[in-house]
């Protein structure tokens, strides 16, 4: 990582290398997305903090790198891509030149995995809606602005800036592989990854950096991990975004508070009352008629 970076003013910036954006590279701190979610039930402050204070405990995983090397080929922007010469990682050679490549900031994948992201975006760039989504524009933009009521200092990296148009609409694409890209599927997704907080920290961010007005649109471009590579592209309804907009508040609100008092507490600082599920009744009941 390039120790020497730090975004000291907001902006939006081009040049921002990805590990250098994630390990946060405003002086005092700021926070992501990703990082507001962990500040958000179920996830605690002190969960929140420990993440930020100690990057050395994430771990790269596999569905990790095979996301990012998803992005890699889609946008045409990232890391390099190494195939590692083996059919799995179960030797300790293909250990090693997994480990390697990371360590150097590549991505490892198989020959298989190579070949699937590779197909993959093959069948996006077919895709109607999201190969137009995808044209005329620039990947991985990091935007960097205060918040309006605390101060807060924010930060986003959209994977796909579209040049602006006088006059049009301001669409902002975000690319998910997934499992299932089946609407009602992912709809789930979003309330199980934040994907509606994410939406409406984006969009606060055009808006706070005057890339676009209110009517700008936030849109999944969701890929299923599986062939045939099934693409959907998604918005979230007005209520989705509202609960969105609703929970970044909070988010950042917390934040401020715990900057302010020095102090991230956990789930609770009271004792919590625990009610088992409805099915546990039924279990007991099940159980006196035996």
């Amino acid at each position: 990582m390039t120790a020497t970076w730090e975004v000291a003013r907001p902006g939006v910036f081009d040049d921002v290398p990805a590990d250098v954006y994630h390990a946060d590279p405003v002086p005092g701190g700021s926070l992501s997305s990703s990082e507001a979610r962990r500040l958000l039930p179920p996830s605690c402050p002190a969960l929140f903090r420990h993440y930020k204070d100690h990057p050395e405990d994430r771990t790269t995983t596999a569905a990790l790198d095979f996301g990012q090397a998803a992005h890699t080929l889609v946008l045409g922007d990232g890391p390099e891509l190494v195939e590692v010469d083996a059919d799995s990682y179960r030797t300790k050679a293909a250990q090693t030149q997994r480990d390697a490549a990371r360590v150097a900031g590549a991505v490892p994948l198989l020959p298989r995995e190579l070949e699937t992201v590779r197909a993959m975006a093959k069948v996006l760039r077919e895709h109607p809606v999201a190969a137009k989504l995808l044209e005329r524009g620039r990947p991985e933009r990091s935007l960097f602005w205060a918040d309006e009521t605390t101060g807060t200092r924010c930060r986003a990296r959209l994977d796909w800036q579209r040049d602006s148009r006088p006059g049009r609409r301001v669409i902002v694409p975000d690319y998910k592989t997934a499992v299932s890209a089946e609407p009602r599927a992912f709809g789930r997704s979003v309330l199980q990854h934040g994907y509606h907080v994410q939406a409406a920290w984006y969009l606060a961010a055009i808006q706070a950096l005057g890339l676009g007005g209110d009517d700008s649109a936030f849109l999944f471009i969701v890929q299923e991990k599986t062939a045939p590579y099934v693409v959907t592209v998604c918005e979230l309804d007005a209520d989705a975004l509202a609960l969105g907009q609703a929970l970044t508040r909070a988010a950042i609100d917390t934040y401020q508070r715990c900057e302010e008092d020095g102090r991230w507490p956990g789930y609770s600082d009271d004792i919590v009352h625990i009610s088992l599920p409805p099915w546990a009744a039924d279990a007991l009941e099940d159980a006196s008629h035996e």
